[in-house]
């Protein structure tokens, strides 16, 4: 974890500078025939290049998903078996260096880009984080915050199973406190965070104490609007830093969009991670100040930092399987301008 968060803060100063460019991620929804319930088959495709690092980097998933109701609420859920990869290249022969099993790789990368921001944006005096979820998007947050805030001593965690915030609780070396409330989890902590399956929000702004560097990874998409922190907590918010403002937009993230459109809170006072990372934002600015990071989506710079270095290993190790490079090339033989 630690050496994903340095790759990834690099990647996004990287970007931040103007470097490193990115495509904002589109997912395409196709209806599909099921007898019993509606479901639809999921593209999801994320691109960018990563100049410093001589790589460009592509993910790629297919899923079918579904919106059942549970508990009188409407939720999303994928369907069958499901793929995702994501292809890596060398910039300067074309050639494909190798493609990483995506979902391996999911919850590394987004505690890692949460790590970045909050390196850059919690109190360095940290000593509680409370978390809402239990699940390995979860366990990735603390883990990443636990390596940028050793000063933390103490994490709340809430889940609505009391079997997996107890599992939970056993999995740091930090004293971890299961809560039977998200209230109890969040209110006081030098940092909240949300990492659940919740459509509606679970985190309010009101528990938030002064000083406190609140996190929402919840990538929303018009498909499927969802969110976990209220509106409160974008307006007490003094400093709000997004992974990239044009998916917002792309995809109306209500997380940020409702206060927006309410006048809550100023477009032109959310930033992008890549400004903070290359200084030209300032990060937190006083202690009592709340922060917030919207971790609102992946991004091809994470993948082309992490997936480079994961093919890395594999080849160190001997992981993974070997296949000729040729299969996924065209070779320009006779021309005088190839190498």
């Amino acid at each position: 974890m630690a050496e994903a968060i340095a790759l990834v803060e690099k990647s996004y100063r990287e970007l931040g500078e103007g470097g490193a460019q990115v495509l904002p991620r589109r997912r395409l929804h196709v209806p599909l025939e099921h007898p019993g319930e509606a479901r639809w088959s999921m593209l999801n495709v994320i691109g960018g290049t990563l100049p410093g690092e001589g790589v460009a980097a592509l993910r790629v998933d297919l899923a079918h998903m579904a919106k059942p109701v549970r508990d009188g609420r409407e939720r999303l859920e994928f369907r069958g078996d499901f793929s995702g990869f994501v292809l890596v290249w060398d910039v300067a022969t074309n050639e494909l260096l190798g493609i990483v099993h995506d979902h391996a790789v999911s919850a590394l990368r987004v505690g890692a880009t949460s790590a970045v921001a909050a390196k850059h944006l919690a109190r360095e005096d940290a000593r509680t984080l409370g978390i809402l979820g239990s699940g390995k998007q979860a366990a990735a947050q603390v883990e990443a915050l636990l390596c940028v805030r050793p000063s933390i001593e103490e994490v709340r965690v809430f889940s609505p199973t009391r079997e997996h915030r107890e599992r939970f609780s056993k999995k740091f070396d930090v004293k971890v406190i299961p809560c039977e409330n998200p209230e109890t989890a969040i209110r006081g902590a030098d940092i909240a965070v949300a990492a659940t399956n919740a459509t509606d929000p679970i985190l309010f702004g009101e528990w938030l104490a002064p000083g406190a560097h609140v996190i929402g990874i919840k990538s929303s998409t018009r498909f499927y609007p969802q969110r976990e922190l209220d509106d409160e907590c974008a307006r007490r918010a003094g400093l709000i830093v997004v992974n990239l403002k044009e998916q917002l937009d792309i995809d109306d993230q209500r997380e940020l969009t409702d206060p927006l459109r309410k006048k809550m809170i100023l477009r032109e006072n959310i930033r992008e991670l890549g400004e903070l990372c290359a200084g030209r934002v300032r990060g937190r600015t006083s202690p009592k100040q709340i922060t917030y990071h919207n971790n609102n989506g992946g991004m091809g710079n994470q993948f082309a930092a992490v997936c480079k270095r994961a093919l890395e290993v594999a080849r160190e190790r001997r992981l993974g399987i070997e296949l000729p490079a040729e299969l996924f090339m065209t070779r320009r033989r006779g021309d005088a301008s190839a190498p």
